[in-house]
């Protein structure tokens, strides 16, 4: 008998296009014959939509577009409850009110398996300030960094750049603390260019990270699993750009992605442990990619790491796990265990004093 998968993608975020692309890519890898895939699309808006089980792979990101082509409006309620229920879902939601925990959080509270990161991995994996601080917990050595939030930048802006200026070098990468897929990023070169890389950050977030440069190589490696997790060969970045931006990942693919990254197993050994660590202190569960810096030294510093990574065709996580061994389709299977594995392990929680 089928499993009734429901595909949720879109959402309201800056990032809503990267996850139509990703659930496109989904809908041409997955087995028809194992899942009953139900399209659920939620819009710039966030009203959920959800349209006829999927009798074929998209054609187009068009397609999923459930607002334009026929998908009837669903209140949150209606979808997740009687027979519209699906077995399990399959969250492709990227960045803000999708990969920060509030959708894990609504899927918990309704007693629902779902793929991927729970709500603590989530959230923290999504606030890169969060995420650093916790690292440090665990030892993981990081480039130096600075943190805000709008308001001390509004109230006392020449505080703040002096004292980035004082503990960090130029160049500085500015960030939103809650974004992903290098959305807001700017790379501060001089003083004029880091006001106004702060500046264009608030306008996605209200939380800044400003990390200093590092002259290094761009490692990642992907994680599966939930409390016994393995990771991929390695891969490296090696972008055309000033640094891998939303256009290098996602639509001009001017990046050159050297798989498995040519590294002394020194340095791999290292980094397979830091990627360890790092899902763990998170309570990561189903799938990571962590991101690395290695220098010339090949000293190793943790960069991020990503709790929904992209799955489009020229995404770095499938590809790596292509290269251990794992196939496109063999991935969304094997995700979809881990998520039913661990709503089974929730279930030896008792919730009564007796």
């Amino acid at each position: 008998m089928k499993k009734k998968l429901g595909l949720v993608y879109g959402g309201k975020s800056a990032e809503h296009e990267v996850s139509l692309s990703t659930a496109t890519a989904v809908t041409n890898a997955i087995d028809f014959d194992k899942y009953e895939v139900i399209p659920v699309y939620i819009t710039y808006e966030g009203e959920w939509r959800k349209g006829e089980p999927l009798k074929a792979p998209a054609e187009s990101i068009e397609e999923l577009r459930l607002e334009q082509v026929g998908g009837k409006p669903d209140s949150i309620h209606d979808f997740l409850n009687g027979n519209e229920t699906p077995d399990i879902i399959l969250p492709l939601l990227h960045g803000t009110n999708g990969e920060d925990g509030t959708v894990q959080g609504l899927f918990e509270v309704m007693n629902i398996p779902y793929a991927g990161n729970g709500v603590l991995s989530s959230s923290a994996g999504m606030d890169k300030v969060v995420m650093k601080q916790l690292f440090a917990q665990t030892g993981l050595k990081q480039v130096p960094y600075v943190h805000f939030i709008r308001t001390q930048w509004r109230k006392d802006q020449q505080y703040w750049v002096e004292k980035m200026e004082k503990e960090l070098t130029f160049p500085m990468f500015v960030k939103p603390a809650n974004l992903g897929s290098s959305v807001g990023i700017s790379k501060a070169k001089d003083h004029e260019s880091l006001i106004a890389a702060v500046n264009f950050a608030l306008k996605f977030d209200r939380k800044i990270i400003v990390e200093q440069g590092v002259t290094a190589r761009e490692i990642e490696v992907g994680i599966l699993g939930n409390d016994d997790p393995a990771c991929s060969v390695l891969g490296e970045i090696k972008p055309v750009a000033a640094f891998y931006d939303y256009e290098a990942k996602y639509q001009d693919g001017n990046t050159e992605l050297l798989i498995p990254a040519p590294v002394t197993d020194e340095v791999e050994t290292k980094l397979k442990d830091m990627a360890i660590r790092a899902f763990k202190v998170l309570d990561c569960a189903g799938l990571v990619r962590a991101d690395f810096f290695v220098t010339d030294q090949d000293e190793v510093l943790i960069n991020e790491i990503n709790t929904m990574p992209g799955f489009t065709p020229t995404s770095m996580f499938p590809l790596l796990w292509q290269h251990t061994g794992t196939s496109y389709p063999e991935l969304i299977d094997r995700l979809i265990e881990l998520a039913l594995e661990r709503h089974e392990e929730k279930k030896q929680i008792q919730y009564t004093m007796d």
